[in-house]
């Protein structure tokens, strides 16, 4: 065996599994002893049986690239990412704080907006936001919740400490990948999932079907769910499909729908008009209804945001919740936790540096060379600077960006990100990795048990995202006591 774990190191950063080499953190330790037992080519096959399952299966994600859009196989990597029971329920009470106070912000945004009257975020904040909907102002979401599904990406740096990188609150995606690289995992190990006390996550479709049925603008005995889809092109279509068929919902694309006269919403089907009460969409804003937004749009549905106002049908995310989706808002929110809830954050942020604050701007501009910069509104890693890997040439001209628009950037701390064993050509070597949970709010808050691990595939990265160059792991949530 020691030839799998030859030259591991975990003096870099603070690795998931171990303390050292061959010294297995005492969450850990069955799995280490169990991967101690298995030979390279145990590890090959078990490899290769993901691979296949991963075909079967049909598990892809969406690249778009210049040579178009490219449809790949889910990059899994079958070591799993453990955390102890102990350490998840602190980590599961701070992410219910968190979306309970960005709730009661973005309500307090399209109503009073005592928040910036008590001084606490400058309103030019919210006005600049071009995801600040004042089509939105007025309205009263069912349960007083917009942000209904949220995916928090956590990182743990090098104190051991987990940090909130950043909130993804209006169609955060990647829930299908954690449960099915659940599937996967049992494909592959499945004598190691029987004998370890792993909390269960297969209730989420169960879960987000509660929690969709409690949004229902009239009491119906069942709520007609359906979930809404820009289509076969987009990146997450995967993910799509497969939650409408695991929660018995339609899936439909804004064709299959029409609001009528009477401000409802109705599903084309062949025995004629279906009452649609509950919209799970997975399309932008921009293109939700062009009678309001982009009028160009054909994703959406003509007159979907008269039938919302008008309390006829629920829509998760609510629109207009990207307001508390961005880089520069998210610096606020423990103050936010604070001013709402009267309590202090369970989870910490990431410090931040908002370059639309001169004496932030010239900290950042002054230290780019070590910071990691990134845009507002970008999501998949693009558009973001990271300092220690870019060259001379980049820092320049990311230098010129910023002060071109510094509402835009923010700088943060380049984190020395955890690490786990990930199974690289035969061998296993630490990958920096990121966890993004997910969070269901409508009548009651529900978080799935660990989430969706990405992991950096490539050498001494940190950047995690599928769309470019990185993969997953299955997250294990271990209850010591019960092993």
């Amino acid at each position: 065996m020691k030839s799998i774990w030859e030259n591991y190191k975990t003096d870099a950063a603070y690795d998931e599994l171990m303390y050292s080499e061959f010294q297995p953190r005492p969450v850990s330790q069955r799995l280490c002893q169990y991967l101690n037992t298995l030979k390279k080519t145990d590890f090959d096959q078990r490899k290769m049986a993901a691979e296949l399952a991963i075909m079967e299966m049909g598990i892809t994600f969406t690249v778009y690239s210049d040579e178009g859009n490219i449809d790949r196989a889910w990059p899994f990597d079958i070591i799993p990412r453990i955390i102890d029971v102990k350490e998840w329920q602190k980590i599961e009470q701070g992410l219910k704080q968190r979306l309970t106070a960005l709730n009661c912000f973005i309500s307090d945004v399209y109503a009073n907006q005592e928040f910036i009257k008590a001084g606490k975020i400058p309103s030019e904040t919210i006005n600049s936001s071009k995801n600040f909907r004042p089509e939105c102002v007025g309205m009263k979401p069912k349960h007083e919740v917009w942000a209904n599904i949220c995916g928090s990406d956590l990182v743990r740096d090098k104190d051991g400490v987990m940090y909130v990188l950043e909130d993804n609150l209006r169609v955060p995606s990647g829930v299908s990948y954690m449960l099915e690289n659940r599937v996967i995992t049992k494909r592959v190990f499945p004598e190691l999932l029987q004998d370890i006390n792993i909390l269960p996550i297969d209730d989420y479709p169960t879960q987000l079907q509660d929690m969709l049925s409690s949004l229902a603008p009239h009491p119906v005995g069942k709520p007609q769910i359906v979930v809404l889809t820009p289509g076969i092109y987009n990146s997450a279509y995967f993910e799509h499909a497969y939650l409408a068929q695991q929660m018995g919902a339609q899936l439909v694309e804004g064709s299959d729908l029409v609001v009528k006269e009477d401000d409802c919403v109705y599903m084309k089907t062949i025995e004629g008009l279906e009452k649609i009460d509950v919209i799970y969409r997975r399309i932008d804003d921009d293109f939700l209804d062009p009678e309001v937004f982009r009028a160009d749009s054909s994703l959406g549905v003509r007159g979907l945001m008269r039938a919302w106002k008008a309390g006829n049908v629920a829509l998760a995310n609510a629109p207009g919740a990207g307001v508390a989706d961005d880089k520069v808002v998210y610096a606020y929110v423990p103050e936010m936790i604070r001013y709402f809830l009267n309590e202090e954050p369970i989870l910490p942020n990431v410090p931040t540096y908002l370059c639309s604050i001169p004496e932030d701007m010239e900290y950042v501009l002054d230290n780019l060379a070590k910071l990691v910069v990134k845009p507002a509104n970008e999501s998949g890693g693009y558009g973001m600077l990271v300092g220690p890997h870019a060259t001379a040439k980049e820092v320049a001209e990311f230098k010129k960006i910023i002060k071109a628009n510094p509402r835009n950037y923010i700088g943060q701390p380049t984190l020395a990100i955890s690490t786990a064993p990930t199974l690289c050509k035969g061998k296993l070597e630490p990958r920096h990795i990121d966890l993004r949970p997910f969070i269901l709010q409508g009548e009651h808050t529900f978080v799935t048990a660990g989430g969706l691990t990405r992991v950096a595939l490539k050498k001494g990265s940190l950047v995690v995202n599928s769309s470019q160059g990185g993969g997953s792991k299955d997250t294990w949530i271990i209850n010591m006591e019960e092993n």
